[in-house]
């Protein structure tokens, strides 16, 4: 069971619409982890490897850091952060470019070495390009002429226009693809907004997300805080809060078969808003998807925004999954589940859980309910599933 937290009376979210006196119904607020641990977590799962030692790095290899970094530095001091907005613009040559840093060779994790790996430079680019092509940009346009030398390792990294905490900030009012979670997580993904098919629950704006991101994995409390952002990016009570949780599908642990991992919470109107959150070129923007769902096809081309890996590209494998998922000690079962792979990299990653899943068309109809993934596959509840489950419509 929960935790039993102290906390100030909460106050209920309103019904819309309602012409009805509301109920004199409390809850008492969930108060969130203390902020030392929160901050312990963020810091375990940030932590970087440490750069290549000093002494073991060459004149050359040395040379060429310092010279891209200078590059970097004077075009954010002359150009502005605008130099960055668009490197689309400039993906042939340094715009493509946007860090560097000191690593060791890149080597196959199938195929381990004994001996200790080289020093090489670590180089951030927006879109992929060949190892020859990034020697000649960092020489002819960024003064690293040391970096025609072949001996001078480089491993290319494509990571596209960084972002500082991409879909983890606060933003009112909150959109679906955003940092979101009950008290006791760390951080999932508001999937969108939906309303309850009957009363009182169609008078009422709810948010939707998984069951393990709203419901602490069926270890929560009806009227427990939902937080945006989620508390592992920093939410806290009471600013931050955006919901109450509402309802939950219980996940089977036993052994018997799951079709959803989904919840709702209960929002206040003017802390949420209709539509899915993207950053494109520093600015946030919101798209709409639709609110009629369709079946799950094999092939389909689908997309989400979420809150780690943000808006990405897949297409469906499987319709029918059966699989087994861990959440933390503890193992589910879940049948009748969509699978689906990214088309440039992962589809999504860890904190992505709850988005909506839509199919990449002008209709952007609703397919699925991200919920879980693993070795670059993702998996998500048909939306129809989940529909039925809580009893709801999608309001988006």
């Amino acid at each position: 069971m929960a935790e039993e937290h102290a906390g100030d009376e909460l106050e209920i979210p309103p019904e819309e619409e309602s012409g009805g006196e509301e109920a004199a119904v409390s809850f008492e607020a969930e108060e969130p982890e203390p902020a030392a641990a929160v901050r312990g977590l963020a810091l375990a799962e940030e932590a970087a490897p440490e750069a290549a030692p000093s002494d073991e790095v060459s004149g050359a290899l040395a040379s060429v850091h310092r010279a891209v970094s200078a590059a970097l530095e004077r075009k954010v001091a002359g150009e502005g952060a605008e130099a960055f907005a668009a490197p689309e613009d400039d993906l042939e040559g340094p715009g493509n470019v946007v860090g560097v840093g000191l690593g060791y060779v890149d080597q196959d994790p199938l195929m381990p070495s004994a001996e200790p790996a080289a020093p090489a430079l670590n180089l951030y680019v927006v879109e992929p390009v060949s190892e020859e092509r990034a020697r000649a940009v960092l020489a002819e346009t960024m003064g690293a002429e040391a970096a025609r030398d072949e001996s001078v390792p480089i491993n290319v990294w494509v990571t596209g226009v960084i972002e500082a905490q991409p879909h983890r900030f606060r933003m009112r009012p909150a959109p679906g693809g955003i940092s979101v979670g009950h008290v006791r997580i760390t951080a999932g993904t508001l999937g969108c907004l939906a309303r309850g098919l009957n009363p009182p629950r169609d008078r009422r704006r709810l948010i939707l997300s998984n069951n393990h991101v709203l419901a602490n994995s069926n270890d929560a409390r009806f009227g427990d805080s939902i937080f945006q952002p989620g508390p592992l990016d920093g939410g806290v009570s009471p600013p931050d809060r955006i919901a109450i949780l509402e309802r939950f599908v219980p996940i089977d642990f036993g052994g018997g078969p799951n079709l959803v991992d989904c919840a709702t919470g209960w929002a206040w109107p003017d802390r949420v808003q209709v539509g899915q959150v993207f950053v494109r070129n520093g600015q946030r923007r919101i798209f709409r998807t639709g609110a009629t769902p369709i079946p799950c096809g094999r092939e389909l081309l689908v997309g989400k925004s979420g809150r780690t890996t943000q808006l990405t590209q897949g297409r469906i494998i499987d319709c029918n999954a059966t699989v087994t998922v861990r959440y933390g000690s503890r193992t589910a079962l879940f049948r009748d589940q969509i699978s689906i792979r990214g088309l440039a990299g992962l589809f999504s990653a860890g904190g992505d859980s709850g988005s909506l899943i839509w199919s990449w068309d002008p209709r952007r109809a609703p397919v699925g309910l991200l919920f879980a993934g693993g070795g670059g596959v993702t998996f998500a509840n048909k939306i129809g599933h989940v529909l039925r489950a809580l009893d709801i419509r999608l309001e988006t």
